[in-house]
């Protein structure tokens, strides 16, 4: 029942809200419970169970009818206007449970996935809190609070530290460390600088990125002047939200195979059942005679079984996910994972903790370790860095020490370090260009060293103390405990390629994939890298699924065949976007989701055979009068007792 063109149509409003619709299916479940005990287990009279299932009814069949009836102005018969009529013809030879239960499966998986569907659309209004209201904007000496939608090319805006930033552009004043996960998905911040010389600026995508920065991504310790070089409904951010609009306008081809098997199947049912009720004319029977067959005809024919088919196999299969920490937004989510065979993840906080860890301490000279490391936490403890932070806090656990307070007067270098005095001396920590700058010597063994750590992806620091290099450390985004072993566990079950794509440096994403096994990696990619990348992939594979946990991620996870987001670590966007959301933030859960999706897939294409099984055989039967209403009856509500029991083994899924 993969019905995506109607599902904005059947978010109906009413006493309950947009609700509405999935509490009548439960009213109308409810009621016929009721009228099948009163029926079946006790003397009431009939009048008491019929006008139960009568009430049951109205509840199942309300909005149904609703969509039916707007369509046959339009010439549209579709699947939910011969549920209505085959429900009308069950009532009409008495199977009144029978009609109202049709009308409770129907409905109710009419309105759990309309309702999964319509929730898709809240993350154009989680991409559109990325970007502040106003900015700051600095005109005749005079700063000036205005809304970001009123700015203009080469309008100057002021952004103070720990703010974000209101559009895109490049620094003209200031330095300052950016936190840019946000946009680019980058794991650390990045030191940015105001560019020397704003004339003859060349295109955007072509400045520095040393000098540029986005909407929506947050400034750090510094204060800053950016010149504006895209409007609000150009910058990234709006990229953003444009793309996520595009992509979810786009029909599925489930979707489209279904409506062309209903605009074929529910006329021919139609127009036979109408043929049979004048059969009378031809052979010798009477009118109620022929109006009998052609109502068994339209029950026979009436494709109940094959309605729940799928909606059952899907309940089941999203219940299971949900037992497992995994939300599965929808059938269309869980049957196409299960054909994957190629998965593209980002980076930060997908396949890595998304923080840097402290990897390599490194002291030279026969330096003391001890004294190496409390000195380095002395000073790094003193600057408000998020790597600094970082670094303080794994000494601390690492070293087992304590802050003793013993180094004074930091002082931070932008683009180069930090510099603090320690026992009366300077130390300096930071890269190659501020121990040159300071006139201390990094000879060629050191830099060898450092050159070895870099190209394997780490961020290195260098560190001087009464102006010499005593050694140097190390952080990186360390990848999660359990990638290695969840991507292991992918290949085996039939996973071929497993990329990743990033906005860090490719040494970073090559060492990384190298680390963990996958098969390739991407790096230095912006959010329309990997939209491009993910169309690459597209073409070649033809159906991919995008694992990630960024807002930047939202664009590339719409576009893919499966977008699945990590849960806890995932953006607000990344969730709405994404198809598969793994709530309890553990990778290792893809395997299993996979896995069930295949038995889902299995079982669906089980339970639609078994439905127009029953139904290529019922129909010539009871066309002919070779059976009567009741066989009729059992055989076509026995299929569909089958398929339920069928989808429910879902619920009991274990992976091998």
């Amino acid at each position: 029942m993969n019905k995506e063109e109607d599902t904005h149509n059947h978010q109906h409003g009413g006493i309950f809200g947009k609700k509405t619709d999935l509490y009548f299916s439960v009213f109308c479940g409810v009621i016929l419970l009721l009228g099948f005990i009163l029926e079946k287990t006790t003397s009431s009279p009939s009048w008491a169970y019929l006008g139960s299932y009568i009430i049951a009814y109205f509840f199942g069949g309300y909005f149904i009818s609703i969509e039916a009836v707007k369509k046959i102005p339009k010439g549209h018969f579709d699947i939910d206007f011969l549920m209505i009529a085959a429900a009308i013809g069950a009532a009409y030879i008495g199977s009144w449970a029978e009609g109202a239960l049709l009308l409770f499966l129907f409905s109710l998986g009419h309105a759990l996935e309309s309702y999964a569907m319509n929730k898709a659309t809240k993350s154009i209004e989680a991409l559109s809190d990325l970007s502040p209201n106003t900015a700051i904007v600095k005109k005749d000496g005079q700063l000036i609070e205005t809304p970001i939608e009123q700015l203009k090319i080469n309008d100057v805006i002021v952004v103070q530290p720990h703010t974000k930033i209101a559009a895109d552009g490049v620094i003209i004043v200031g330095n300052s460390s950016i936190n840019q996960a946000p946009i680019t998905g980058e794991s650390m911040p990045v030191d940015k600088m105001a560019i020397p010389n704003i004339d003859n600026l060349p295109d955007f995508r072509e400045i520095d990125k040393t000098h540029i920065v986005y909407t929506g991504t947050i400034n750090g310790d510094g204060h800053i002047e950016v010149l504006v070089l895209k409007l609000s409904k150009d910058s990234t951010v709006a990229r953003l939200i444009k793309m996520v609009s595009e992509v979810e306008t786009q029909k599925s081809p489930t979707q489209r195979l279904t409506k062309k098997f209903e605009k074929v199947y529910v006329p021919i049912v139609i127009l036979l059942v109408g043929i049979l009720c004048f059969a009378y004319l031809i052979i010798d029977e009477t009118f109620q005679e022929s109006l009998y067959r052609a109502i068994t005809v339209l029950v026979a024919a009436s494709p109940c079984a094959l309605a729940i088919s799928t909606p059952s196999a899907v309940l089941s299969g999203i219940a299971r996910a949900a037992q497992k920490g995994v939300l599965i937004k929808g059938g269309k989510a869980l049957e196409d994972l299960g054909s994957i065979t190629t998965i593209a993840f980002d980076k930060t906080g997908t396949l890595t903790e998304g923080k840097p860890k402290l990897t390599n301490v490194i002291p030279f000279n026969e330096f003391n370790e001890t004294a190496f490391v409390q000195m380095i936490l002395e000073v790094e403890s003193l600057s408000n860095h998020p790597l600094a932070k970082a670094i303080s806090k794994d000494l601390k656990e690492k070293y087992n020490l304590d802050y003793l307070g013993k180094a004074s007067e930091i002082n931070a270098i932008q683009g180069k370090g930090i510099q603090a005095i320690y026992k009366n001396e300077n130390v300096f920590i930071g890269n190659t260009k501020l121990m040159l700058d300071e006139g201390i010597l990094v000879n060629d063994s050191i830099q060898s060293k450092m050159n070895g750590l870099l190209q394997q992806g780490h961020t290195v620091m260098l560190v001087a103390f009464k102006n010499d290099i005593v050694g140097l450390i190390s952080v990186m985004d360390v990848p999660r405990e359990t990638a290695i072993s969840t991507l292991k566990r992918l290949k085996e079950i039939g996973i071929k390629r497993m990329i990743m794509l990033t906005g860090d440096h490719q040494n970073v994403g090559d060492t990384i994939a190298k680390q963990i096994g996958l098969t390739e990696a991407k790096g230095n990619l912006l959010p329309e890298d990997k939209v491009e990348s993910i169309k690459k992939l597209l073409q070649e594979d033809k159906r991919i699924a995008m694992v990630g946990d960024g807002v930047n991620d939202a664009p590339a996870m719409a576009l893919s065949t499966v977008s699945v987001a990590m849960g806890a670590a995932g953006s607000d966007v990344a969730l709405e976007t994404a198809d598969v959301a793994l709530m309890s933030d553990k990778i290792e859960r893809l395997p299993f989701v996979i896995g069930l999706s295949r038995q889902s897939k299995r079982i669906i294409k089980q339970n639609i055979f078994i439905s127009l099984g029953v139904v290529f055989l019922l129909v010539p039967i009871t066309i002919l009068g070779l059976t009567n209403i009741g066989w009729a009856v059992v055989f076509h509500e026995g299929s569909t007792i089958i398929v339920v029991i069928n989808a429910l083994r879902l619920l009991r899924f274990k992976m091998d």
